[in-house]
């Protein structure tokens, strides 16, 4: 991509990044719903909840209903940092 389309690129995804929105029912307050810190676990497991979930229709990798942002954070936070993330598809190899 030419240097001179990034800003254009940036603008757009910005754009459609403010179209989202979550589900209102997707979010909840009550005190057995998970946070943060559950967001945190499922989004270290992710990578073998999915392929369970491949095989079953009992294992989700998300839970809803959530907490909503807290819980968005947490699970962001499993997968990218406590994950991997891209890590360790960024170290150089030894030559």
């Amino acid at each position: 991509m030419p240097p001179r389309y990034i800003p254009s690129a940036a603008v757009l995804t910005l754009l459609l990044a403010a179209c989202a929105t979550q589900a209102p029912d997707a979010v909840s307050t009550a005190p057995d719903t998970p946070g943060f810190w559950w967001g945190l676990w499922h989004g270290f497991i992710f990578p073998w909840a999915w392929i369970g979930s491949l095989f079953s229709d009992n294992i989700a990798v998300y839970a809803v209903p959530n907490r909503g942002g807290w819980y968005d954070f947490g699970f962001f936070l499993g997968v990218t940092v406590l994950g991997g993330g891209s890590f360790f598809g960024s170290r150089r190899k030894a030559e």
